[in-house]
């Protein structure tokens, strides 16, 4: 599930008119990551990796709508990064592939 969360929202990224192509790039190779990253967190903690996978789907929606709702863009991504806090020690390169998707969505916002 966790997997075809991810590829929904790189699908998704690759459809937008509204994302730059640098950026595209940018989020796939972190989307790559934030898999990878997800996969191993499920094999302890199944409900929290889905919960980091489905933030990540909501932010990504927010982020490649037409027109954007500033409001609900900071709220989805204040929820994403919300959602890795407690794993700075256990799973550090997760925590920084979810920043930098952060602020890379938050930077689409602008």
């Amino acid at each position: 599930m966790i997997r075809e969360t991810i590829s929904e929202i790189e699908a998704k990224l690759q459809n937008s008119a509204s994302i730059s192509p640098e950026a595209k790039r940018e989020l796939t190779e972190l989307l790559a990551r934030l898999k990878g990253e997800v996969t191993e967190l499920a094999r302890t903690d199944a409900d929290k990796a889905r919960d980091i996978a489905s933030f990540a789907q909501a932010s990504t929606n927010e982020a490649t709508r037409p027109e954007k709702d500033q409001e609900q863009l900071k709220t989805s991504i204040d929820s994403l990064s919300g959602s890795v806090e407690g794993f700075e020690e256990s799973h550090p390169q997760l925590v920084q592939v979810v920043n930098r998707i952060c602020t890379t969505l938050a930077n689409l916002g602008i």
